[in-house]
């Protein structure tokens, strides 16, 4: 049986494109009987961006609600807070101590704004060393990752093998499960869709504001109402085709073709789908933010077995440094 560990941060509800590119896939990676699953909400890591206490609690609750929603099993999967096994934050304290400053300066999640070093907390800068800790912590095998998170992993990659150079086999050095064929979700701008972009679609919302996100933030063309339109150049049709069936995007693309259908029509539809298809997880994700209660001992659970873990290996590690 294989390890795998996946870390998401708590920075807002998860928005249409973190469903369909990450929540779905690792839920069904969870179902597998084959892998042990470990799943944490890295609450920890949002620190070095929020410093509201409300919205990073909101936040962390949201998180958690919207993969129970997906059907998140917790008895198939370790699914914890971050800052409930506070073992991670020892661990990467002895992390920082095994590995060079310059190459932690080579982080992209340094790099990036080491232009404007007024905006860089230590935090940030020691960000991938809580992240080793987050995966040596737990001996996982695998970490699923996309191109623009391997580097952070290489870094955990390296971090073990030296402290393994010097106290043999210790950690178990983990492997990048990429994720190479990660679909683009295009935003209401047809970029891809990001919070930073502002271009999300919140499937958590009520229809009144997926309703007025779709008519206002999509943009279309103006081609006149009953001439043919090109689906492949509309974020509408780009959108609708994700989420329907081969037939609903068939049926589609051929009335927009034929003219006589307008982007107003399609939008109505894209609308109808989404309301229609997320439901049942819209449903459960109210239910759950209006019982926060639940989420804590869900998230309780968790942390209790994650934790009998994580004071295994610190204890491992501790004993192999002399304390």
């Amino acid at each position: 049986m294989s390890r795998i560990l996946t870390g998401i941060q708590s920075t807002g509800t998860p928005h249409l494109g973190n469903i369909l590119g990450a929540i779905l896939p690792a839920i069904e990676i969870s179902n597998d009987p084959k892998n042990d699953s470990f799943l944490f909400i890295a609450d920890l890591h949002s620190l070095t961006q929020i410093k509201d206490s409300e919205e990073l609690k909101r936040n962390t609750y949201a998180v958690a609600a919207a993969w129970l929603a997906f059907g998140l099993d917790p008895q198939k999967t370790v699914f914890y807070r971050q800052s409930d096994v506070i073992e991670c934050t020892e661990l990467a304290w002895y992390l920082n101590c095994f590995y060079p400053y310059q190459r932690l300066k080579l982080a992209h999640s340094f790099k990036d704004k080491s232009n404007r070093l007024e905006d860089v907390n230590a935090g940030l800068f020691v960000y991938p060393m809580l992240m080793a800790a987050d995966i040596l912590l737990y001996d996982a095998d695998f970490v699923p990752v996309g191109k623009d998170q391997l580097q952070h992993l290489e870094m955990t990659r390296d971090v073990a093998s030296r402290i393994n150079h010097r106290y043999p086999d210790l950690f178990i050095v983990p492997q990048p499960l990429l994720k190479e064929d990660t679909m683009l979700i295009p935003g209401t701008d047809g970029e891809k869709m990001s919070k930073s972009r502002n271009n999300i679609i919140d499937i958590f919302q009520s229809e009144k504001e997926i309703k007025k996100v779709i008519n206002k933030d999509i943009i279309t063309d103006d081609i006149p109402l009953e001439d043919p339109k090109e689906p492949g150049n509309s974020t509408v049709f780009k959108l609708y085709e994700l989420l329907a069936s081969s037939e609903e995007s068939k049926e589609m693309a051929r009335k927009l073709k034929a003219g006589g259908y307008g982007w107003g029509h399609a939008k109505r539809e894209l609308l109808t789908l989404i309301i229609e298809k997320y439901k049942s997880p819209r449903e459960k994700f109210n239910y759950y933010m209006s019982n926060k209660e639940k989420l804590d001992v869900i998230l309780k659970e968790g942390s209790l077995k994650a934790k009998e873990i994580a004071q295994t290996t610190l204890n491992r590690l501790k004993e192999k440094i002399g304390y």
